[in-house]
């Protein structure tokens, strides 16, 4: 039998995104945040959209330069992801401290991040406020991915707890 619970623990206990570390600003001073609110909007063209909230530095940046880079880590940056969310980049180089290599960009602004196996260079197109966060919708412009990228060894939050994908339990 169910019950009625709060509204924020229900949202809470949704299955979540894929966490990534997302790169703003610009090539001389990428900051880097830990993004859950990450989406694919479309596969074709390639649309994804982020949500961050407007108390963030990170915000901030990307209104000042409307591009961004969606960099999908492996578990073995468990800590960097978590240090990266944890901190403002108003305070700390994030590349530094985590010891993260800036990847040069090919048709954006702010750095990728070498250690990722995957990362979407995007343009924002669209931005619009929904409840505590603003979704920025991004046209993937260009994208980099090691030969052997597995998708088993990603990060998901959810219900506060960092997770990796589970069993496939079918196949379309």
């Amino acid at each position: 039998m169910k019950r009625k619970v709060d509204l924020k623990s229900s949202i809470r206990n949704m299955p979540h995104f894929p966490t990534v570390l997302v790169g703003v600003g610009n090539s001389q001073n990428t900051n880097i945040i830990t993004v859950s609110l990450v989406h694919i909007f479309s596969i074709d063209p390639p649309y994804i959209g982020i949500g961050i909230a407007p108390s963030r530095y990170s915000f901030s940046l990307l209104k000042e330069v409307p591009e961004f880079t969606i960099n999908v880590p492996g578990s073995d940056l468990l800590e960097e992801v978590v240090g990266c969310g944890s901190e403002s980049g108003r305070d700390v180089e994030k590349f530094s401290k985590y010891d993260l290599t800036p990847q040069r960009s090919s048709k954006v602004a702010p750095s990728g991040i070498e250690e990722c196996p995957l990362t979407l260079e995007c343009k924002v197109e669209r931005d619009f406020e929904i409840g505590d966060h603003v979704w920025f919708i991004g046209k993937v412009v260009s994208s980099t991915s090691v030969d052997s990228f597995d998708r088993s060894n990603l990060i998901l939050y959810w219900g506060g707890e960092f997770r990796r994908p589970g069993t496939i339990l079918r196949k379309r």
